[in-house]
């Protein structure tokens, strides 16, 4: 990819709409159902709803804490050109790029396929992480309560739910989430990546900021809702200084634990990483890069289990470190937190059934 022009979109991520890895022409959602986000915006965002078939998926790798997890929307305004997600968005002939964070879709039957698949008798209780792939309380979560509903119908089946955000938005489920963490239910990790404002806005645009994020560790802290920080991504010469920082900050607003991720760039993340860089950090750009390949055995990404999350080679052995220490001065373990209470879970009776009259 080119980097000698650039172009800037205010408020996005990325100007850029590269081609999935499974199409050679470019697609455009068109849909009568779609409509526009309320707030101004160069691009506006579109949100098309989906009936899904199914929502809980399944998987079987070592590096993350969760077997079982839902994810109500695909693609994700707040336009962080980091995301993981991102090369997702190639399944549905869509691009990674610009319209992964402004082509969205909201599964809009969601909640009525969680109750079917908590009901069904092959289900055996075990904790769900809700929202992994894309923010669940991301901005269009304001208007259609998805996210809402399913912690609702979690509670009314005692099922344990787990919750990663960078969304202020949480805040609106405090009372819900405190309920639920009086019976060990629900666990919380707000991902904090920078305390630098103007390094937010173009990192991540559409998010809270860093001290806003603060503030959420706070307030969960205060309703004693289980509550850990990732310092994520870790990403050399961009926002690596500040992870001491975020460490200490976390600890003084409350936070149970911490943990951290290096940067990753899958698929067609790397391009669009490799253009923002040149577009916002030219003068360091071909540096960073440089060092990511030193952790990425010369690559500018590894997807092997066990080195992906962390890295490898000497940057990776300093972040390491540094992140052990700095959790050790703080008094924050750096240890999974413990493990959410799957003996409540019972299918609740329906409305008529003899067993709610008793």
């Amino acid at each position: 990819m080119s980097s000698d022009v650039k172009t800037f979109i205010k408020g996005r991520g990325t100007s850029d709409n590269i081609l999935g890895r499974f199409e050679k022409t470019q697609s455009h959602l068109e849909d009568e159902y779609a409509y526009e986000a309320t707030y101004e915006a160069q691009i506006h965002t579109e949100v098309r709803y989906e009936r899904a078939k199914s929502l809980i998926t399944s998987n079987t790798s070592p590096d993350v804490p969760f077997r079982l997890s839902v994810n109500p929307y695909r693609g994700c305004e707040h336009g962080c050109i980091y995301c993981f997600a991102r090369p997702s968005h190639a399944y549905i002939d869509l691009s990674p790029g610009l319209d992964f964070e402004t082509k969205l879709t909201a599964k809009i039957n969601a909640p009525n396929v969680f109750e079917r698949e908590l009901c069904n008798i092959r289900y055996q209780c075990q904790p769900i992480a809700l929202g992994i792939n894309t923010d669940a309380y991301q901005p269009i979560e304001k208007q259609l309560n998805i996210t809402r509903s399913l912690l609702e119908i979690a509670y009314q089946y005692k099922q344990p739910i787990s919750l990663i955000t960078k969304s202020a938005l949480i805040t609106r489920d405090l009372s819900l989430l405190e309920k639920m963490a009086a019976e060990n239910l629900v666990q919380v990790a707000i991902s904090i990546t920078t305390l630098d404002n103007d390094l937010k806005r173009i990192l991540e645009p559409r998010t809270a900021s860093g001290h806003t994020r603060l503030n959420l560790v706070k307030a969960l802290s205060e309703r004693r809702i289980p509550t850990t920080v990732l310092a994520a991504p870790v990403i050399p010469f961009v926002n690596d200084h500040e992870l001491e920082s975020i460490v200490h900050q976390s600890a003084e607003a409350g936070a149970q634990s911490a943990h951290y991720i290096m940067l990753r760039l899958p698929h067609e993340v790397a391009p669009l990483f490799t253009d923002w860089l040149h577009t916002h950090l030219p003068d360091r750009a071909e540096h960073v890069l440089s060092r990511i390949k030193d952790m990425r055995g010369g690559q500018l990404y590894d997807s092997q289990f066990g080195k992906r999350m962390t890295g490898e080679g000497i940057y990776a052995d300093l972040i390491r470190q540094r992140f052990h220490l700095a959790i050790k001065k703080t008094g924050l373990s750096g240890e999974r937190m413990l493990p959410l209470d799957c003996s409540l879970f019972r299918i609740p009776p329906k409305s008529g059934d003899q067993l709610s009259l008793i």
